[in-house]
């Protein structure tokens, strides 16, 4: 064998390697962006549950909270803009507003009695609580799943790939500066 021939063989099989190694970091990175996809999907399908339920609980405590009736205001308005959000930042946004409204309405709650003897209402509340610690665990997953995805799409070389492919930063799904402050109850 002639030293072009193995110089010729030592450079397709070095390309055959690297084009292999390419298409193992971009299987890679499209294997994370459709995670991402799917822990956003099950966010979406715990909050509509979430959303299926507040009328209801809404429903359950008018009779009861007369005089808070701005806490039902601030939960339907919460309601209505979660379903009309259309990017992840809006329902991130309209998320963290209807878990505020949440603690509000379960907080002055403390003070009707009879309302907490209700069985529909305790009933909804452990539903409700139950669908938010969901949430959270999924936002976690979701978050996971993000970062795992911008630390590569920043590291060489995936970098190079993620650029051919246009793949750029994904958000994550945090709290607003509001969610982060403590409830007001006003009772």
């Amino acid at each position: 064998m002639s030293i072009g021939m193995i110089g010729s063989s030592a450079v397709i099989l070095v390309a055959m390697a690297l084009a292999g190694y390419a298409v193992i970091i971009f299987n890679s990175l499209v294997r994370l962006k459709n995670n991402i996809r799917k822990s956003w999907a099950n966010i979406d399908v715990l909050l509509k549950q979430r959303n299926d339920e507040l009328p209801n609980l809404v429903n359950a405590v008018k009779g009861y909270m007369k005089h808070e009736k701005k806490v039902l205001v601030e939960l339907t308005k919460a309601r209505a803009s979660i379903l009309n959000a259309q990017t992840l930042p809006q329902k991130a946004r309209a998320d963290g507003a209807i878990t505020k409204a949440l603690k509000t309405l379960f907080a002055v709650s403390e003070n009707y009695p009879v309302l907490r003897a209700n069985e529909n209402f305790m009933q909804l509340q452990g539903r409700i609580s139950g669908l938010e610690n969901e949430i959270a665990d999924r936002r976690e997953f979701y978050n996971d799943g993000v970062t795992n995805y911008n630390t590569r799409i920043q590291s060489f070389p995936d970098i190079m790939i993620a650029k051919m492919l246009s793949y750029s930063e994904e958000a994550l799904f945090k709290a607003t500066e509001q969610e982060k402050k403590t409830v007001n109850i006003e009772v």
